[in-house]
């Protein structure tokens, strides 16, 4: 039976070694991403009976920062937050910015009208209207067999 030493130090030497690892991998791993989203305005959807609706909150941003685009049945809303707040007192002087890029995806039912979709910015919530396309007759129909 062999006796090994007991040594504290290679304990806390694989212990660093791990962490190391670990961190290459995380690296990597945020490397490969996606590109960054700096923030991640909340959403809510409803459907009415003649169209689709979107409220996005987006507060601090002005509506020229904010870009609707719709391809491949797939509606995009992005934008940029670019806000700063500026206080100065005989005390202190304070500056804080927000700045930060979004971007939400959502895909359209079948039964929408694209070109005729409207967007509202009020208050810091920005309103997408999704018209529904006129309903084509759905009523049962009877096909003759020649």
């Amino acid at each position: 039976m062999n006796v090994t030493r007991f040594d504290p130090f290679r304990e806390f030497q694989n212990m660093q070694k791990t962490f190391e690892m670990m961190n290459r991998l995380m690296k990597k791993v945020e490397e490969t991403e996606a590109p960054s989203v700096d923030f991640v305005p909340a959403v809510n959807t409803r459907e009415a009976d003649d169209a689709y609706y979107i409220e996005v909150d987006l507060p601090g941003v002005k509506k020229e920062d904010i870009s609707i685009d719709v391809k491949d049945n797939v509606l995009t809303i992005s934008g940029e937050r670019k806000v700063e707040e500026e206080r100065k007192n005989d005390e202190f002087y304070r500056v804080e910015s927000f700045y930060g890029k979004f971007e939400r995806s959502f895909s359209l039912p079948e039964d929408v009208d694209a070109d005729k979709i409207e967007a509202e910015a009020k208050d810091g919530v920005l309103t997408v209207r999704i018209p529904k396309a006129q309903s084509v007759d759905k009523a049962p129909k009877k096909i003759e067999i020649k």
